[in-house]
């Protein structure tokens, strides 16, 4: 009797298996969902195609070097999933439905006068560019990171896991349209915004995703071809290249020690964007009286103003005291910004509006038409995590952590970089600084970056660079208190010209921290 040839399967060898997990990190993401991720690419872009043959258990565990049983789980949910299909006696297989090599048959295509149908060229601006692997240099003084070892993991799991229930998931899958989840909005209200003296009404919130969208969407909405819009200068670099696209008349306001001087500048301004609270970068706190001064001429001069409040829930400084210019004003022109990008982490991307009822109204629209709305499992695990307590908690620990780290750092500088000019108003998390006659801060940060030492030169904070080539912003944020002695110690030379008649001694400590003031930029 003729019998038929058995099917033909693919087989890989070991090699071919080392190379597609190559990018298994045991310290990293559980390691079974790390391997059902690479055998599913491995799938769905042809790597591993129809009735491939996969090692047994116990052979990929030794390949790997992982427990036999995490080999097991993978396999077993993916083949739950349809992905793998177990013969018996045979092995573990492809499923017959895996994909077939991916061909490619896009054209190449040879247009490429792009450059004259842009409407507007963002790239062709300044930006702030700070290295994508951050993470990985011993010495991290840069502004605006986290710290992972302060990020409140298990409440926040705990948050999450309270938003995954079947019911809460039937509250926030669905479409919102141009809405926000009402949980969150309610936490803004109740916990959030009273700690800076804002009682916002019914209406006058909207979610964001982060400050950076708020701002975006606010120059959008108020600044026209024709409208006089104002940044502080040094400023915070992003809004000022925003207002710039936006805007033929931008106004780049003046600055003394206690942040923005109403002046003339600003009395021809139609909307001013500020930080009053630290201000960026110089961190200067603005005094209650100039606060009053700016909202008596913002109403004098019929000037808008935009507060950008980014890390001030933060502190437990006496600046934490200071009112809002939102909680100050009376007549309404005071449109505020508050994120949770700096006081918990940036990657959660949520930030809020808090303005009168017609200006949430239009923004709504204008969110929409952009992305609807942003994510409602986000906003509900936020609320959750606020409303368990979990946010003071951590802006508690962490405001503590942060000043430790200042008065540290606060006191090493002075005997490190005794040439320089050192500033830090309180609350903030960075160090503004000014160097020595003839220094040069962006060929500092290039030279220390390749000894492991990161920090920002200030040349972009000011719309004109020359300004700024004397300062650079030192960063506290991401980087362990055990660490910082030592990243100073190492960025001393890469700032002080060398004093060869004198000896290196180790940085005193004092009991005060630095708390200088800004004279002018």
């Amino acid at each position: 009797m003729k019998t038929s040839k058995p099917q033909r399967l693919q087989t890989v060898t070991d090699v071919t298996w080392r190379r597609l997990f190559r990018a298994l990190n045991k310290d990293g993401q559980a390691l079974n969902l790390q391997i059902r991720r690479m055998i599913v690419n491995a799938i769905e872009t042809g790597v591993l195609s129809r009735n491939t043959r996969l090692p047994s258990t116990r052979q990929l565990a030794a390949l790997l070097g992982v427990a036999r049983n995490t080999v097991t789980t993978a396999y077993q949910l993916l083949a739950d999933e349809g992905f793998l299909v177990s013969k018996e006696r045979s092995g573990i297989y492809v499923a017959a439905g895996g994909a077939a090599p991916a061909v490619n048959n896009q054209p190449s295509g040879s247009f490429g006068d792009w450059q004259a149908r842009f409407a507007i060229q963002p790239s062709a601006q300044r930006q702030i560019c700070k290295p994508r692997d951050w993470l990985d240099y011993p010495y991290p003084f840069l502004f605006g990171q986290y710290d992972p070892a302060l990020f409140p993991t298990n409440n926040w799991r705990e948050a999450v896991r309270a938003a995954s229930s079947v019911k809460e998931i039937q509250g926030w899958a669905g479409d919102m349209i141009d809405d926000d989840d009402p949980d969150l909005v309610e936490q803004l209200r109740s916990q959030v915004l009273p700690r800076r003296g804002i009682f916002a009404g019914a209406g006058e919130i909207i979610v964001t995703i982060g400050s950076q969208q708020a701002l975006s969407m606010l120059v959008q909405l108020l600044v026209g071809r024709r409208t006089t819009a104002s940044v502080e200068d040094p400023g915070y670099p992003d809004v000022r290249n925003m207002v710039s696209l936006a805007t033929s008349n931008m106004v780049c306001l003046n600055l003394d020690r206690h942040g923005v001087i109403p002046d003339a500048d600003f009395a021809r301004s139609d909307v001013a964007f500020l930080t009053v609270s630290h201000q960026c970068p110089t961190t200067s706190v603005m005094p209650l009286e100039r606060r009053r001064l700016l909202l008596q001429a913002a109403r004098s001069d019929d000037v808008l103003i935009v507060e950008d409040d980014y890390e001030a829930d933060l502190s437990i400084e006496s600046d934490g005291d200071i009112p809002s210019l939102k909680s100050l004003d009376s007549d309404g022109r005071v449109i505020y910004v508050g994120s949770f990008s700096k006081v918990l982490a940036p990657g959660l991307r949520v930030g809020y509006i808090v303005a009168p009822r017609p200006v949430i109204d239009e923004l709504r629209v204008l969110r929409r038409l952009m992305l609807r709305h942003p994510p409602t499992n986000n906003q509900r695990a936020l609320a959750n995590f606020i409303a368990l307590g979990h946010y003071r908690q951590h802006l508690n620990r962490t405001g503590t952590v942060m000043l430790q780290r200042a008065q540290i750092i606060g006191e090493c500088l002075p005997q490190l970089l005794p040439s320089c000019k050192v500033t830090r108003g309180e609350g903030a998390t960075s160090f503004w600084i000014e160097g020595p006659k003839d220094f040069d801060a962006r060929r500092m940060m290039e030279a220390a970056r390749q000894a492991g030492i990161l920090v920002e030169a200030g040349d972009i904070f000011f719309h004109d660079p020359a300004r700024g080539r004397r300062f650079f912003r030192l960063g506290f944020g991401s980087i362990a208190a055990n660490r910082l002695e030592a990243g100073l110690s190492r960025l001393a030379p890469f700032v002080e010209p060398p004093r060869p008649s004198a000896a290196p001694s180790a940085p005193r400590r004092t009991s005060a921290s630095i708390h200088t003031t800004l004279t002018g930029p």
